[in-house]
Parts: C-alpha cells; structure tokens; sequence
C-alpha cells in the first residue's frame, strides 16, 4: 500500500537487491535505515560496515561494526571485522584488537577466505607477544635473579597470563569445597619433605609392579566405572574400559589384601607420605595403567581439602599431564604433587603402556583441627565416594 511504513526486515532486503545490482551507496543508506530502526539487530549493522568497508569509508564501516559489538560483544565475526578495519585506521591498536578476535574463535573449520585473514591475526599476535615477552622478560630480569625456583614459576606465570598465553584457572571441586586454600596447578616441593624419600624407592615400587603383573595376580579394573544412566557424560568413552585402568592398593581406607600383600616396599614408603585416615574415604593408593593411544579427558576431582601425588613408574616417551596451564611431560621417579580439583586431561600417545603409582594427602594448609572437622564431615557424607 503506498505512503505504508516498511518493516526494518523490508529495507534490507531492499538493500540486499540494491547491493545485488552494484548500488552500494543506496544500499548503504537503506540498510542504515533498518539498522536505525530496528536498533538490536547486531547482523544489520555488521551488514552496514561490509556495504562501507566496499565503499572505502572506513570511518563508517569501523563506528558500524562496534554498534554492532555493543549488541554483541562477543561476536567473532564482528571483532574480526574490527581488527581488519583497526589495521588501515589505527594499526597501533590492531594488535589488540587481533587478540580479542582471536580468543572468540568458534570451533572446527572456517571458510577458507576467513582461515587466510584469521592467518594474518595470528601472525601479528605472535609477534607483538614475542616483542612484548622480551620486554616483560627484561624488565622482570633483576627479580627473577633473586627468585626461589618456586617465585620464578609463579612470575613466569604472570608473565604469560599477562600475554594471554596462559589463563587463571581454580580450584572447582564436584563434591567439597573448603574456603581458603592456597590453589596451585602444581604445589611447591618444599611443602612435601617425604617427596625424596618416595622418589628413592621407585626402583623397589616398579619391581614390585612388575612382578605382580607377571604373576598375573593383579585385579585390573576400569579406573571409570559408573552407572550407564548417571548424568555424566565426559567419561563416555572410558566408562567401564580397562583401556585406563587401577590396581588398588588401598581404596576408601581399606588395603586391597593380594596386592598391598605383593607390594610391602610400596605400603612401607606410602604410610610415611602423609596419607589420611578416614573410615570409608582414605587412604587411597594406586597403580594406574594408560594403554597406548589414550587421552583421558579433562575432568576435575571431588575434594580441594586433598591433594593428589604422581610417582612415574613406567612412561613412554611423550606421555603428557595438563593441570590448568601448566603442561608437563611423566619421567620415571620424578613425583608431582598437584590440586586435581583444577582441570586436568593426560594423554599416552605412544605404543606402550605408561604406569603411575597414585594416592592423596592432605592439602598442607589445613591445620591439624581442620583435618579433623574434614574427616569427621566426610566420614558421614555420601557422594564423591573415589577419593577423600
């Protein structure tokens, strides 16, 4: 009907059909027509800034893609639009601005022209963090020359949190939560004076191992196991596959007679490691086998109020252990104490199997009338039965 007012929806189709026929400029002003009217639509005015992006106005088009990310403001499509615009009109900004775009990359493929741009990104991200980590590096050089080895982790951390190469990450336990405690990926050594003493019996725990696999007196059990119809579902591929499998030495408090009975040296050296005492709970110890070419997913644990410690006994070249941001690569007799209530994933992709001796201790910053409320607490709860 003529003189009726057109829908936002009308106009930019109209600017859709001028754009079509080579009219940039009336689609420009039909679509910020629509835009205008329609106010919330994040996908008009990233249309806008593409019509004067073609029309060179790159004023226009950069004003157009941030109404857009004031609708949207994680949109990757218009923080990549950002960043192109930034490196005509700002380039001493685009950097930045790169990074922001490239921290909202959606999953799987992406249409070839945009994998050619997104390349460009990431090239100039690299750069501007290799320049900005030699200056962080040069102006952190004086302190990291005083630094423990424990101080220099944690300033080299910064550091890369500070070039977004890494990330904050913390503690997020599926069952316990106690307030207050210091959360490190890995804990200090120096907390775990028994931690010398574990890593001088590897020789004697590996021989016990091996000879209790050759006997064929060992239980494997899948280290997941779970009722189909629980509501989890990271654990899909491993439940109930001895592809990731335990022998247990102690579990939830109690010996596993047969195997603690073939491996004394290994009992001896575990009750001097601080492990708790709670009936139904803890202590926990046991041999943990990954087959060759598999990851276990990354997953959190139950309780922050334990820690979990790592012996390698058996490990292939390449086996890897993520807790957080921090990446580290299994060697034999070289124990880790680390907080499995931040993500954590581990993979063995190599040909052989990879062997770990596990079992949890307590977090050190619990006073001893702490432990106890935790053990009197735990010992009456139901839930997180794996573990303290």
């Amino acid at each position: 009907m003529t003189g009726e007012a057109q829908s936002p929806r009308d106009i930019a189709a109209a600017a859709d059909r001028a754009a079509a026929g080579g009219n940039l400029a009336e689609a420009r002003s039909l679509l910020a027509q629509a835009a205008g009217a329609q106010g919330d639509d994040a996908g008009l005015w990233l249309r806008l800034a593409a019509i004067c992006r073609a029309l060179r106005d790159f004023p226009a088009a950069l004003d157009a893609t941030h109404r857009a990310l004031a609708i949207a403001p994680l949109d990757f499509t218009a923080l990549m639009l950002r960043a192109t615009l930034l490196d005509r009109a700002d380039p001493a900004t685009a950097d930045e601005a790169w990074e922001q775009a490239l921290a909202q990359r959606p999953p799987g493929d992406l249409p070839p022209q945009l994998e050619a741009v997104l390349r460009q990104g990431e090239a100039r991200v690299r750069d501007r963090q290799a320049q900005q980590d030699e200056r962080l590096r040069a102006a952190a050089a004086d302190a990291e020359m005083r630094a423990t080895p424990d101080e220099k982790a944690r300033i080299d951390r910064f550091r890369t949190n500070a070039l977004r190469q890494t990330r904050p990450y913390h503690s997020e336990p599926t069952h316990f939560h106690f307030p207050g405690l210091r959360e490190f990926e890995f804990h200090p050594r120096s907390a775990f004076p028994w931690l010398s003493e574990l890593e001088a019996a590897t020789g004697d725990i590996a021989a016990e191992l091996k000879a209790l696999l050759a006997a064929e007196r060992a239980d494997l059990v899948p280290y997941v196991q779970y009722d189909a119809h629980a509501p989890l579902n990271q654990w899909r591929d491993l439940n109930h596959n001895t592809d990731w499998s335990a022998i247990h030495l102690l579990q939830n408090g109690g010996a596993i007679e047969a195997h603690a009975e073939a491996c004394p040296v290994t009992i001896a050296t575990l009750a001097r490691c601080g492990q708790a005492q709670i009936p139904g709970r803890s202590p926990n110890a046991m041999f943990s086998l990954l087959a060759p070419r598999t990851t276990i997913p990354a997953h959190v644990g139950v309780n922050n109020a334990r820690l979990v410690c790592h012996l390698p006994l058996i490990v292939p070249e390449g086996c890897w252990f993520r807790v957080g941001a921090d990446k580290r690569f299994w060697k034999e007799g070289e124990a880790m104490v680390f907080d499995d209530t931040i993500e954590h994933e581990a993979s063995n992709p190599s040909d052989e199997l990879r062997v770990v001796l596990i079992f949890d201790v307590w977090h050190p910053d619990l006073s001893p009338v702490e432990r106890d409320a935790v053990a009197a607490m735990l010992a009456i709860s139901s839930g997180g039965q794996s573990g303290l």
